[in-house]
């Protein structure tokens, strides 16, 4: 049986776009660089061999000779610099309209009217673009008084609620978040509904990542993800890949609370031939002919890209380097591993949100012939290689 796993280390972009001035980012982002730089250097000796090196200057990390796998760059075609713009793309769904962002006011009237309305949660805290855990430090204390959300928004296309789930139920907060997605259908083309709860650690609020939950727009186009479901195949998401596609195409998937348990789990499902049973979330075949294991590694992006944590980014992708021989010893001649990124999130410019970056490609196969793919137009090239590794 044919498989493909993508491992998208989130927001590990490799330098600005072209039009990166038009989403208000500078020309000289470029987080993988930066990161590096910031922390002296990375030691990752396995992505070196694979030749990510070769594909810009990164401190620490050699160009060699014969690298391992396939290396390159893609460029982003839909116009936007969110998780969902990013993913939907890699898997062939490119945005002919971008998706709409509040950055300027925050959420208007008639929108935060209707949401409470709908919710009885009797207001909303906040309302305005902010980094996470700023707008916590500012609103913690009041929302543990009234109970209201905190609602609010950033340079990407989100509406986020924040709870502490001490004090009003996790059920409460998903609650919340559903009836904001079913309103945001109506009336605006926003991306995703984020839930963020937290709670209080040694007096200070600190989120809950396990519980965080993606409430997105549902692709509007047929995926890979459909592609390789409707075809005899299983696709098996690990992470946020679920909430990001809605469930659309994934047939199991499985939630994690970090890094090192996606994986884990990433490393677990190589090994295994298929998915536990309880992991299946979509009716499917029970004796598939294709598998494409699709995993999200979000710590890069929300615990050290928006918070400025150049360091902490670092050692996160030196974390993910330690796993990669494990999973390309588990790999079989039928098994293509492709590793790549959906955006930037320089953690060393000016700002918590998102940048418009372009983002590295890595190809490896054990019957693969290692090639410098140059820079590749489109995030879709990654589709048209899984296509053409599974269906051929």
């Amino acid at each position: 049986m044919k498989r493909a796993i993508v491992i998208v280390v989130d927001s590990m972009g490799c330098g600005a776009m072209p039009d990166a001035a038009e989403f208000n980012d500078l020309p000289t982002c470029n987080t993988l660089a930066h990161v590096a730089h910031a922390n002296g250097g990375l030691n990752v000796p396995n992505f070196e061999k694979m030749g990510l090196g070769n594909i810009i200057d990164i401190e620490g990390v050699k160009k060699v000779e014969n690298p391992t796998a396939q290396y390159g760059i893609l460029q982003e075609i839909s116009k936007g610099k969110c998780t969902t713009t990013g993913h939907w793309e890699m898997m062939g769904h490119i945005l002919d309209n971008p998706f709409k962002v509040y950055t300027e006011s925050g959420f208007p009237k008639e929108i935060i009217d209707e949401f409470v309305k709908r919710t009885g949660c009797g207001g909303v805290l906040g309302n305005k673009a902010a980094s996470g855990t700023v707008i916590l430090d500012e609103l913690h204390e009041e929302h543990e008084k009234t109970k209201k959300p905190i609602v609010y928004t950033s340079a990407d296309s989100v509406f986020q609620i924040a709870m502490n789930i001490d004090v009003v139920p996790l059920e409460t907060l998903y609650e919340y978040c559903k009836i904001a997605r079913e309103l945001l259908n109506e009336v605006s083309n926003v991306s995703r509904v984020i839930a963020r709860p937290y709670q209080m650690v040694d007096g200070k609020p600190k989120r809950v990542s396990k519980y965080r939950r993606d409430f997105s727009v549902k692709p509007y186009k047929k995926t890979l993800c459909d592609e390789v479901a409707e075809s005899n195949g299983y696709v098996y998401g690990i992470g946020k890949i679920e909430d990001i596609f809605v469930g659309k195409g994934i047939t199991h998937a499985i939630h994690t609370g970090s890094n090192k348990e996606g994986l884990e789990l990433t490393l677990e499902a190589v090994k295994n031939p298929l998915p536990k049973p309880e992991l299946k979330v979509a009716d499917c075949t029970d004796k598939p002919n294709k598998y494409f294991i699709f995993t999200n590694l979000v710590d890069t992006d929300m615990l050290f890209g928006h918070r400025n944590d150049a360091i902490g980014y670092a050692h996160a992708i030196e974390e993910i380097d330690t796993y990669l021989p494990a999973i390309q010893d588990a790999m079989t001649d039928e098994d293509i591993l492709i590793i790549t990124a959906d955006h930037g999130c320089d953690p060393t410019v000016p700002g918590t949100d998102h940048t418009r970056e372009q983002i590295p490609l890595l190809v490896y196969g054990k019957t693969l012939k290692p090639a410098n793919l140059g820079t590749r137009v489109g995030f879709d090239n990654i589709a048209n290689t899984v296509r053409e590794w599974l269906f051929n």
